[in-house]
């Protein structure tokens, strides 16, 4: 075999971490580069490029996209299509999963904090109950599925089991056995019954991993994002990583693929999940027109005494 078959080879079988730590672009979870498809105000998704056979163009946050702004008109987009999930009475599950510190709170952070609580709803559940332990699986999560009109976005999901459950011990073989059995089932389930499904990987380096968790022990407003189970996690990396790969084998399905992110630059990482986010589902705008407010009727009202009140201290002017 010549050189060039035995580099192509080499670099058919790089993981997905490999990829990003190389800079070459964004990984679809099979070995693929999908590249990275920020926002320039033109239609650069990954599913765009490849109708018209063009490759993603990249932008350069600071140099080619102001962050801030891209946001701002990003969240503005977000708040269309949320308006629109509500009248269209959809029903939308999204799904966070990553490494620790690949940025998943970050960039739920920047999707639900212009939008209504009330129709996207963030749901982080914690360690399992004695009771829940001994139910189905999926049962502790389909409480939280959306109504029609909801938005619900999952910061960890039912793949729990298939990575710190699986990796930990916190579940036998054959439970785990029957959760990549029953999983995919699950979810053609899910999006049968009319749900929109969308699951996204933020992919990260072992290097840029590590320095986040260094920033995190240093910075006390972060610390506590560490938990023991974090510190442990830490002696199994590369036992995090082949579950991953056998988790994408079984789960990466036609009904509900994965979606990697590049999570090495998180600024950038949270304008591409959004941006592609607003491309899976179909919306159209359904903002109300300005209005005029009506004059405020204060009719007779005589406030009571000042000093009657509690007040908290100004102490800042």
């Amino acid at each position: 075999m010549g050189d060039k078959g035995k580099k192509k080879k080499k670099n058919k079988a790089m993981s997905d971490e490999a990829i990003l730590a190389n800079g070459k672009g964004q990984a679809n979870g099979k070995g693929h580069i999908i590249g990275n498809g920020r926002a320039n105000g033109k239609d650069h998704s990954p599913a765009a490029a490849h109708a018209h056979g063009t490759e993603i163009p990249t932008m350069r946050i600071g140099k080619d996209c102001d962050y801030e702004k891209e946001l701002s008109r990003l969240q503005i987009e977000l708040v269309k299509l949320h308006e629109w999930v509500r009248h269209e009475h959809l029903k939308v599950v999204v799904l966070f999963e990553g490494r620790d510190a690949a940025g998943k709170g970050g960039a739920i952070k920047r999707i639900t904090e212009s939008l209504n609580p009330r129709i996207c709803k963030v749901i982080a559940l914690g360690t399992p109950t004695e009771r829940e332990k001994t139910q189905w699986y999926f049962q502790r999560y389909v409480p939280h599925l959306p109504a029609a009109g909801e938005m619900v976005l999952f910061d960890r999901s039912w793949y729990n089991r298939a990575g710190v459950e699986r990796v930990m011990g916190f579940c036998t073989e054959a439970q785990y056995q029957e959760f990549m059995l029953t999983c995919p089932e699950f979810e053609r389930m899910l999006v049968r019954s009319g749900i929109i499904l969308i699951k996204y990987w933020f992919s990260v380096s072992d290097a840029e991993q590590e320095r986040r968790f260094q920033d995190r022990m240093t910075d006390p407003t972060k610390r506590w994002k560490i938990s023991p189970m974090d510190l442990e996690s830490r002696k199994h990396w590369a036992d995090y990583s082949r579950a991953k790969d056998d988790m994408f084998n079984h789960t990466d399905h036609k009904q509900a693929p994965w979606f990697v992110v590049n999570a090495e630059d998180k600024k950038a990482a949270r304008l591409n999940v959004i941006r592609h986010f607003l491309s899976k589902i179909p919306y159209k705008d359904l903002t109300p027109e300005p209005m005029d407010l009506p004059p405020l009727v204060k009719a007779e009202y005589v406030r009571p005494p000042f000093q009657e009140q509690h007040h908290i201290p100004v102490v800042y002017r």
